[in-house]
């Protein structure tokens, strides 16, 4: 009789998520199941890949060819990705990449430009480490985790990623936002650590902006498919630089980002329906 009960419970639940699925209208399990592709695809590659990364741990050409096959999921889930000025990721040479950060699926735009920049350690923080299997690779991979909440070891996990960046002319990615910007209006005050890594190891600080994610509207359970403009502006120089000027150099990036960000925000947010639900309309 529990069987039986069970039985039709699951079938009743299977019923409805396809339904849910395949229905015009938004809804809770069409929206989170666009993220569930991405994590559960992601968590695949993790598996298939985590014995031969052991072999090779913490090179950064772990994240390279992982990257090749996880960049696939975007045709899934609808989402077309655009680099513009690429050309500044290609360069031989170490750099601090910085960019804003909306959501989880912006690692989703890394994976797609990785082959651009090459040789990439990203930093991410160390909660992400514990979320296996993909913390696992993304460890064995060469991403960096650190505390955001020790500081002191923050940085010197930093320092030491920085000597790596220098000697194999590596760059490193981080997100000085410290955490998902929900507002596409406008960037969140940046974290200074990237800035003080870039001018200690006087390596140039590369901007890369992500144009708004329109197509997404968490409070409308909307996920559409869309396209993202990733936009890399020139590099700023830290030569000659010294720690008394970070807030200066901070203040400066942030401006150049937040203006390109509003200027890629109105190129696409222009191009759309007068009436479509974005989510800063609700």
């Amino acid at each position: 009789m529990i069987d039986k009960i069970i039985y039709i419970i699951v079938l009743m639940l299977m019923t409805y998520v396809v339904k849910q699925l395949i229905s015009e209208t938004p809804n809770f399990v069409k929206f989170k199941s666009k993220f569930l592709i991405f994590y559960i695809w992601t968590s695949l590659t993790a598996i298939v890949l985590l014995p031969f990364f052991v072999f090779n741990p913490k090179n950064v050409k772990n994240s390279l060819f992982a990257s090749q096959i996880v960049k696939h999921v975007t045709k899934i889930i609808e989402v077309k990705w655009h680099l513009r000025n690429g050309k500044v990721l290609a360069d031989d040479r170490g750099a601090v990449v910085v960019s804003n950060h909306q959501s989880s699926i912006d690692i989703l735009g890394m994976f797609n430009i990785w082959h651009v920049a090459d040789k990439v350690a990203a930093v991410a923080r160390k909660e992400i480490f514990y979320v296996w299997p993909f913390g696992l690779a993304a460890y064995l991979a060469g991403v960096v985790f650190i505390d955001r909440n020790n500081s002191k070891d923050a940085y010197k996990q930093l320092e030491i990623t920085s000597e790596v960046m220098v000697k194999n002319k590596t760059k490193i990615w981080l997100f000085p936002e410290g955490t998902r910007n929900k507002d596409f209006t406008k960037l969140l005050p940046f974290k200074k650590g990237a800035f003080n890594i870039a001018v200690a190891a006087q390596v140039p600080i590369i901007p890369v902006i992500y144009s708004p994610y329109y197509f997404i509207n968490r409070r409308k359970c909307i996920f559409d498919k869309g396209h993202v403009i990733i936009q890399c502006l020139e590099p700023v120089t830290t030569e000659g630089l010294t720690m008394r000027d970070v807030p200066e150099l901070i203040e400066r990036v942030r401006n150049m980002m937040d203006a390109a960000y509003k200027e890629l925000s109105k190129e696409v947010l222009s191009a759309l329906p007068p009436n479509y639900p974005l989510a800063t309309t609700d």
